[in-house]
C-alpha cells in the first residue's frame, strides 16, 4: 500500500540548488531547449541521477494549480486610478474578473482582493504578480487562495 503524499508550497530561496537546477531542466525540456535528459541536465550543470531522483517531485506553483480561479491580495496607497491599471493587468494577462472587494481607504490605504479566473492566461503567474508589483500604488500583493470559490 503506498503512503499517503503531503504537499507544502515553499518559497524559491529554501530549494537547495539541485532542486533549482532540476526546474530548470525541465523548463528547458519542456519548450524544446534541450532535446533530451542528458541535454538538459548539461546546460544547468546537474547530474542524470539528482534530475532523476527529483524530477516527479518538484514544479513550479502554477503547474500544480488544478482550478483556474486565484484570488490575490492588494495592499494600495489610495492613488487615483489604480484599481483601473490593476484591472487592465489582468485584461492584458488573459484573465477574467470574477469578484473584486475593495476597502474604504483609511490613512491613505486600502486592500482589494480580487478573485481571477485564469484559464485563458497567457502569461506565467510570477509575471502577472511581477506586473501588479510594478505599478506605483502597489505596497504589497500576496496570492492568498488558489481553487474554487
Amino acid at each position: 500500500m503506498k503512503k499517503s503524499q503531503q504537499f507544502f508550497l515553499v518559497r524559491e530561496d529554501v530549494l537547495s540548488e539541485s532542486m533549482l537546477k532540476v526546474l530548470k531542466a525541465k523548463t528547458l525540456l519542456e519548450r524544446g531547449k534541450a532535446e533530451n535528459v542528458t541535454e538538459a541536465v548539461k546546460k544547468v550543470g546537474l547530474s542524470r541521477s539528482a534530475f532523476y531522483k527529483y524530477r516527479d517531485g518538484i514544479f513550479p506553483f502554477h503547474k500544480v494549480v488544478k482550478e483556474n480561479i486565484v484570488t490575490l491580495l492588494f495592499h494600495l496607497e489610495d492613488q487615483r486610478g489604480t484599481l483601473t491599471r490593476l484591472l487592465d493587468i489582468v485584461a492584458k494577462a488573459g484573465c477574467n474578473v470574477l469578484t473584486i472587494h475593495q476597502t474604504i481607504p483609511l490613512q491613505g490605504r486600502a486592500n482589494v482582493t480580487l478573485s481571477i479566473d485564469t484559464s485563458g492566461m497567457v502569461i506565467d503567474v510570477n509575471q502577472l504578480l511581477d506586473s501588479f508589483k510594478k505599478l506605483d500604488a502597489v505596497d504589497q500583493v500576496d496570492m492568498i487562495g488558489s481553487g474554487g470559490l
